[in-house]
């Protein structure tokens, strides 16, 4: 099966400064972050989920928590992330846009 999703097609508005794109097949996922909120005055809230998570950074900055480690990221950047481990983000620069891969696909955000 092949798919072409347009650049404006499958946006998913999560909040005023928040917006996600989600595109999947049976076993990996692929999401594209917006952030509108920056620079974040403090980090959003850690989470964990049991899927593996490798992330590009498109565009501006930020920084990655995981456990206790701290990783400022920018435009280029990758980072993985075992499943698992708690982690969150706050963003450095106004915008930033974030390419999220998840293996297995994450149910929730369908």
């Amino acid at each position: 099966m092949a798919e072409v999703i347009k650049q404006n097609e499958n946006i998913e508005t999560l909040s005023p400064s928040l917006q996600r794109k989600v595109v999947h097949l049976r076993e990996l996922m692929v999401t594209v972050i917006d952030f509108y909120n920056g620079p974040m005055k403090a980090p959003d809230k850690p989470h964990n989920h049991p899927h593996e998570q490798i992330t590009y950074v498109a565009n501006g900055s930020l920084k990655f928590f995981i456990e206790d480690r701290e990783y400022i990221l920018n435009e280029g950047d990758v980072i993985k992330i075992a499943s698992n481990l708690n982690h969150c983000v706050q963003t450095l620069t106004e915008k930033v846009k974030l390419i999220d891969s998840f293996s297995p696909i994450r149910r929730d955000f369908l």
